[in-house]
């Protein structure tokens, strides 16, 4: 004889629709708006010759100043390979050099020229109107809350 078991509530399952209420709903819905900003960002970038694998580079040096490729490649979430692909080609553009590291001659430090500062402040302006255009569909204060909720989730608090 069987006893009556009462069926077990189950998890909703990942459709990646609007309204998902499965535990993927939040990375599907991150996945799906980096996508679409990405392909945006892409589109400010093209004019310019380089892709935003190039351009996470660069931001990288200029906030960090001269940088070893090993640390770049886990700043920009690339592998050893990767990351020295993305190099050469800034560096065949003129957009980065490399320089030798005081101390250890095998290792060099990726440094961003004045070509390559002038095209990451370009990258900015032709990334303006699309940026905006990225967000237009939302209310005013929106674009701005919705970078916090980001920032917090991205960079969360420690403690």
């Amino acid at each position: 004889m069987t006893a009556d078991v009462p069926p077990q509530p189950t998890a909703s399952r990942a459709t990646g629709r609007v309204g998902d209420a499965s535990p993927f709903a939040l990375g599907l819905l991150l996945r799906r708006a980096h996508w679409r900003a990405a392909a945006v960002m892409a589109e400010a970038l093209r004019p310019l010759g380089i892709e935003l694998r190039h351009f996470a580079v660069l931001i990288v040096l200029v906030d960090y100043g001269p940088t070893v490729q090993r640390d770049l490649a886990a700043a920009t979430g690339s592998d050893k390979a990767g990351i020295m692909r993305v190099v050469d080609d800034l560096e065949r553009k003129g957009l980065v050099v490399r320089k030798a590291v005081p101390g250890d001659r095998r290792v060099r430090a990726v440094e961003i020229t004045p070509q390559g500062m002038e095209l990451f402040d370009a990258a900015h302006v032709a990334a303006e109107p699309l940026a905006e255009r990225l967000v237009a569909e939302l209310g005013a204060g929106e674009p701005e809350r919705l970078m916090d909720l980001l920032n917090r989730f991205a960079y969360p608090a420690e403690g």
